[in-house]
């Protein structure tokens, strides 16, 4: 049946749920080295939906689920309750849509799929703005709400923001209840941190890192693209992209990786 099931299903759907599960567990991912972050998620994603698709079976006579959830079961790795102290959990949130509600199904599916009660950090890519706005603290207000929400519940340790510059990141913290643990500078557009930043993020104690993911790690048309190409003649036109959140599972005391995914949803708009 293969892609012809997968089609049928998407048909009945709403929402598509997507996790890479981890990708070093994926050895032809591991031969390969994606040049840059878009391409990593945009291989990714093919990688699951056509391994996916390929393992549809014939009996769909009953399956009409609003949510499909599209994954690898050989690739999904739940970590051990016995060695969580000694990971840390983080996050990266790419809001692809204005709906701020996204952050909380985010979170959940992560801890979902790690099978975690809580993620030790997470950082927000605030959803790209209209042409002509700039990046402002009451556009920011409702996400940062939903993350404090998230602290103050216990599902997030600490959160932080991406790509903000002093006079902002100044007045998110003055504003914030949950203040910002850490903020990432793009460094394909400064090479050398700014200099007030610098001494505004070390007078608050707010951690400093560096990160060269595009302002859409995978765009709109990118995703229908991947979709048409993965599953042939659906309706790829119809499936717009509404979150993706990469994750990595670090060892503590070695600093080495133990477990990188991405998990995202679309949904459809016809």
């Amino acid at each position: 049946m293969g892609t012809d099931g997968a089609r049928v299903l998407l048909e009945r759907a709403g929402t598509l749920t997507l996790q890479t599960g981890n990708l070093l567990n994926w050895g032809c991912l591991r031969k390969k080295c994606p040049a840059t972050p878009s391409e990593e998620v945009r291989d990714c994603v093919q990688k699951t939906l056509t391994e996916w698709s390929s393992k549809i079976g014939q009996d769909l006579d009953q399956q009409i689920l609003e949510v499909l959830e599209c994954t690898v079961a050989q690739a999904v790795e739940k970590i051990n309750p016995d060695e969580r102290d000694e990971l840390k959990v983080s996050a990266k949130l790419f809001l692809l849509g204005s709906n701020s509600s996204s952050i909380r199904d985010a979170i959940d599916l992560a801890c979902s799929a790690l099978g975690v009660a809580q993620l030790d950090s997470v950082i927000i890519a605030p959803p790209p703005v209209e042409d002509g706005t700039t990046l402002s603290l009451e556009y920011l207000q409702p996400y940062w709400q939903e993350l404090e929400n998230l602290v103050q519940n216990k599902k997030v340790v600490a959160i932080g923001t991406s790509d903000l510059d002093k006079t902002l990141l100044e007045q998110l913290y003055l504003w914030a209840r949950v203040k910002p643990s850490s903020n990432q500078v793009n460094l394909a557009s400064c090479c050398v941190m700014p200099p007030d930043l610098t001494a505004f993020a070390k007078e608050f104690d707010i951690q400093l890192l560096t990160h060269n993911d595009p302002k859409e790690l995978l765009c709109e048309a990118s995703f229908q693209e991947v979709l048409q190409e993965s599953i042939q003649n659906t309706k790829a036109h119809e499936w717009i992209p509404l979150w993706l959140l990469r994750y990595s599972v670090i060892v503590k005391s070695r600093g080495i990786i133990k477990s990188k995914g991405y998990i995202m949803q679309a949904k459809k708009i016809a």
